[in-house]
């Protein structure tokens, strides 16, 4: 009776039969009651499952299976200390009983712990460890973790090996160590290749900001009749999400069966991805569409709004949203919302009514004190801040942002230096505060101390300049450019057009920001073929060489949009009346054919 209430997920008839029964119990009841215990783990099945614990007779207390169902239990629980004490009485410990503790430590998100018991075990491992291994390595990608992980699968025997699962969560943890070309050998050697694994590989390409490859591999799946599930539909609405071309996601959206688009966790990441596209009035489409707008959905709809500079709609999905479903990350949206729209009072007025302020929470209000200008308030929330917790590299680089936009070189080198102090291993982030400081510099004209700046620390910390990259999605395929490149096919065309675009910004009135160039002038250059060289500006004019021309231009750009390409393109969409989308680092950015952007400059 008790194993068929279990097998039909009935586990409170179960308890209610177990506390009936007056007769002794055996081995198998004393499992499957630890398992039923671990299966609900609410405060009935704690009390039942820890009594049963407490007086279970000396002659079971010797017996591996019931002790290792007693673990599970005791894991589920989140009591990993007695489950510690049970896992030492048992002798004649197995690869179960191992396994138990394995998976009990990475449900209680112990991962250490796992990587220790690991190397202490001695026994052979099944398919069932190993799985668990790669994930744990996965979760924890550090020094120690990439060296267990990588040895564990060099050592991986064969018949591991013939394990999809196994080498499917080998190849998810290679994507984690960002280790992508092992990864790509390990998916090629797994024979019997499932929805799962696929779904690995994109998410694996996602994390590693190759989110283009994963074309290719939804193609496979269709040239091999794989239909993809709700789950895969979701990452690759994701890998759209970062791939940010309207027109591939309206492929992709076309793909999708009508039963998979009603689907709740299907319309989120639509939500999600048409708002990161730029295509806001889609994404609220949908939005109204859903019956139970649950957390992701709110929150997705409110990111989506502040991503395209729609401060005071964000504000108003906010307001309308359930005070229980507001998480962290709904605040954070709305926080960020309020700060790329100017919305200071009420961006204050949200973040006193929350009651744990977080990092990012904290953050993303000093963000919007720094973008107004307002240091000391912004300093004053990082002191207080600091006061309990360690110091967050992300608020310094919003205080600098902030410093830069003013032109306020004794506060940019004061908040770098400090900065310095604080975070000296995070070279590769620091030299992005090299740059907004030497910008600084530039911005008033002083070239000769903001080179000298950026040469003495790039030497100090021993890292390059982060390179502008830029994609357009033209004829349904996306191109990618960099600071202008002379082997480009249209190179000579776009060059032509470059300087047609540059006469034309100058006839109406534009005049080159210097200080946006980030290093000395070569021989031959002038501060207007160097800007015309950023990468979005060459997405523009490869745009305009396309016949016939697109009627609306989308760009990517990996960095966050200068002031000179954003005076720039405001014009070019005024003079050659085109609506241009460009997503940067930070945000959306829509210019019209008006000559205005919808960040109303505040960028």
């Amino acid at each position: 009776m008790m194993k068929g209430y279990v097998d039909n997920e009935m586990f409170e008839k179960a308890l209610d039969l177990f506390e009936e029964m007056s007769l002794v119990k055996n081995d198998a009841l004393y499992t499957t009651a630890f398992n039923v215990c671990a299966k609900l783990g609410n405060d009935r099945a704690m009390k039942i499952g820890n009594k049963l614990l407490d007086e279970l007779p000396d002659n079971s207390k010797s017996d591996t299976t019931i002790l290792t169902s007693a673990i599970h239990m005791l894991m589920k629980f989140g009591n990993t200390h007695n489950a510690e004490r049970v896992f030492e009485l048992i002798q004649k410990k197995d690869v179960i009983t191992y396994g138990a503790m394995l998976k009990g430590y990475v449900d209680n998100e112990m991962f250490e712990k796992a990587l220790d018991l690991f190397e202490q075990m001695n026994l052979e491992t099944n398919d069932a460890i190993c799985t668990i291994m790669f994930n744990v390595c996965a979760k924890l990608g550090n020094d120690r973790a990439i060296k267990i992980g990588n040895k564990l699968l060099d050592e991986l025997s064969e018949n591991h090996k013939s394990s999809t699962a196994n080498l499917t969560s080998a190849m998810h943890m290679l994507m984690k160590f960002g280790d992508i070309q092992n990864a790509e050998r390990v998916f090629k050697i797994i024979e019997k290749k499932d929805l799962i694994t696929y779904g690995a590989l994109m998410n694996g390409y996602n994390m590693n900001d190759q989110s283009d490859k994963c074309f290719k591999v939804f193609e496979e799946m269709k040239h091999h009749n794989i239909v993809p599930d709700e789950s895969t539909w979701t990452i690759l609405i994701g890998t759209y999400s970062q791939i940010a071309m309207i027109r591939q996601c309206e492929y992709l959206v076309n793909q999708i069966p009508p039963h998979i688009l009603n689907k709740q966790q299907i319309q989120n990441a639509l939500i999600d991805m048409w708002g990161k596209c730029g295509a806001v009035e889609r994404a609220k489409q949908i939005f109204n569409t859903v019956s139970e707008p649950d957390t992701v959905t709110y929150g997705s709809m409110i990111n989506a709004l502040g991503l395209n500079g729609m401060g005071c709609e964000a504000l108003n999905i906010y307001k309308q949203m359930p005070h229980n479903l507001r998480t962290e990350i709904a605040e954070i949206s709305v926080l960020n919302a309020c700060s790329h729209s100017g919305l200071l009072r009420e961006a204050q007025a949200i973040f006193n009514e929350i009651s744990v302020k977080t990092e990012k929470i904290t953050g993303a209000m000093i963000d919007c004190y720094s973008r107004m200008f307002l240091f000391d308030e912004a300093e004053k929330l990082i002191d207080d801040y600091e006061k309990t917790k360690s110091p967050s590299f992300t608020m310094y680089m919003s205080l600098l942002s902030g410093a830069r936009n003013n032109r306020d070189t004794i506060l940019s080198e004061k908040i770098f230096n400090r900065m310095l102090s604080l975070f000296p291993d995070e070279k590769d982030n620091l030299m992005s505060g090299v740059i907004l400081v030497s910008n600084t510099y530039s911005s008033l004209g002083e070239d000769e101390q903001a080179h000298d700046f950026r040469s003495h620390h790039q030497k100090k910390l021993g890292t390059r300049v982060k390179v502008g990259l830029s994609w357009t999605e033209v004829n349904g395929e996306v191109t990618g450019f960099s600071a202008y490149d002379r082997f480009h096919p249209s190179s000579l065309k776009i060059q032509t057009e470059l300087s047609r675009i540059a006469k034309e910004l100058i006839e109406n009135g534009h005049q080159f920001n210097s200080s946006c160039i980030t290093r000395r002038l070569n021989e031959g250059e002038t501060v207007e073929s160097v800007l015309m060289g950023h990468s979005e500006k060459i997405a523009i004019a490869f745009n305009f060489i396309q016949e016939p021309i697109p009627e609306f231009i989308q760009i990517r750009k990996n960095l966050r949009v200068c002031f000179d390409c954003h005076a720039a393109t405001k014009l070019i969409a005024k003079i050659r009346q085109r609506d241009i989308i460009i997503r940067d680092a930070n945000r959306i950015h829509h210019f019209q054919r008006s000559g205005q952007c919808s960040c109303q400059d505040h960028f």
